[in-house]
């Protein structure tokens, strides 16, 4: 990163719609964020996040983006890096999916996994490069505390975490010494209740401190790490009985 506190003067968001994604964007933009583009389908939530960005002092951008379009990826994308070099590139598209629809539907299943694993592998190899290109930035993958081990309730979507954690780490490790980096954010469960929850802005305060620490992975809240290390451990008949 140019700063040397590690937060960004340019971001931009492959997922523009994302809550998460925003209340980043709000929070790095009262730091130093000036110049900030927001890729997602066209849609009027779209324009209405940019606007909503734009009154907090940022020059706001949005780009037609589509994840499962990954033959435009590089052509999309290579367009927002003409304009300038970029220090943060947030990729947090996903779908969570319905596990109990999807079971029954493989169609919706696959676009859930295409979604959240072969759009990202696509849009983060573009990225990946042209921050290697440029010489510095960082790339911030939204995994999941999902893609830990798989669970009845979501193993769908979980699955989908799981690979898409696992390319980001490899990618990290492939763009080691060349001034790019991948920062992986494993946050608990943003909808519903219960010990693995998380919000929006707990989320983007965990991103704001990875990015000065330069750290490489980080959970939110911080504790889910020795909880999930427990949990991956713990023996599948054990695991089975557990009301996650």
């Amino acid at each position: 990163m140019k700063d040397a506190f590690g937060l960004p003067r340019s971001l931009l968001v492959l997922g523009g719609t994302s809550g998460i994604a925003l209340a980043t964007a709000r929070r790095l933009i009262a730091r130093r964020t000036r110049t900030v583009w927001l890729a997602g389908r066209p849609s009027p939530a779209l324009e209405q996040a940019a606007e909503d960005l734009r009154t907090l002092g940022a020059d706001v951008r949005t780009v037609a983006f589509d994840a499962l379009d990954t033959e435009s990826h590089e052509t999309v994308l290579g367009k927002v890096f003409a304009e300038g070099d970029i220090d943060l590139v947030l990729l947090v598209f996903g779908l969570p999916g319905d596990q109990a629809h999807d079971e029954r539907d493989p169609v919706r299943a696959v676009q859930v996994a295409q979604t959240n694993y072969t759009g990202a592998v696509s849009a983060g190899l573009v990225a990946a490069r042209a921050l290697q290109t440029q010489g510095h930035g960082c790339l911030v993958v939204l995994s999941s505390v999902a893609g830990e081990r798989a669970r009845r309730a979501d193993f769908i979507y979980g699955s989908s975490k799981a690979g898409l954690d696992a390319f980001a780490q490899g990618l990290g490790d492939a763009l080691h010494g060349t001034g790019a980096r991948v920062m992986v954010v494993r946050p608990g469960y943003v909808r519903g209740e219960g010990p693995f929850t998380t919000t929006p802005e707990a989320v983007a305060t965990a991103i704001e401190l990875g990015l000065r620490r330069r750290s490489e992975v980080v959970w939110v809240p911080g504790a889910l790490r020795l909880v999930m290390s427990a949990l991956r451990h713990m023996p599948r008949a054990l695991f089975r009985q557990l009301p996650l």
